[in-house]
């Protein structure tokens, strides 16, 4: 047989079977299908989000970040983050460590955890402990760790905490400590 002919059959099978790897999807499905497993990695890393009307939400500063695409998970390390409210410094956070699960619809914050609640007078409300768990769209948080608040008034100590950022709800759960209302 004719080296020529054997050529021409081979560009031709290679041209069919590619057209039709092409044309049949397969090509887009592995693009997509790559993208979905990669897990994303940056260092020093400065956010800036706003909300649907173009306020400033969020501002947070993370030491190094993983993120999973397929599971829709982040990890971050050295977090620390203001909360706005109608453009003005509502809420800080400060965490070692800190887990996104969902996009970042729950995050749960690790390590020597201060989460600090400022009110329009200048007065702030801090509450410490080992692990809180945030739900950033609700503006609520709670653990059922042991969390010591520190304010102008109070100092207590909590085995837990239920808040809700959004109208100055809070839950305390066996509380101790000690209350100085000002006069």
């Amino acid at each position: 047989m004719d080296t020529k002919i054997l050529y021409v059959v081979a560009v031709a099978v290679a041209a069919v079977s590619g057209g039709y790897y092409y044309y049949s999807g397969k090509a887009k499905k592995l693009d997509v299908d790559s993208a979905k497993n990669m897990t994303y990695s940056a260092q020093g890393v400065h956010l800036t989000q706003t909300d649907e009307q173009g306020n400033l939400y969020i501002r947070a500063e993370v030491k190094q970040l993983q993120q999973n695409m397929q599971l829709k998970t982040s990890k971050l390390d050295q977090l620390n983050a203001v909360m706005y409210k109608q453009g003005k410094p509502d809420a800080t956070f400060y965490a070692k460590q800190a887990n996104g699960f969902d996009d970042n619809s729950k995050v749960i914050l690790l390590g020597d955890v201060v989460a600090t609640k400022l009110s329009d007078q200048g007065n702030k409300m801090e509450f410490h402990t080992d692990e809180l768990t945030g739900y950033p769209k609700t503006r609520e948080l709670e653990t059922q760790h042991q969390v010591t608040v520190q304010s102008p008034s109070a100092e207590f100590v909590s085995q837990g905490l239920k808040a809700n950022l959004n109208n100055g709800q809070y839950e305390f759960y066996k509380i101790r400590g000690k209350y100085a209302p000002s006069s």
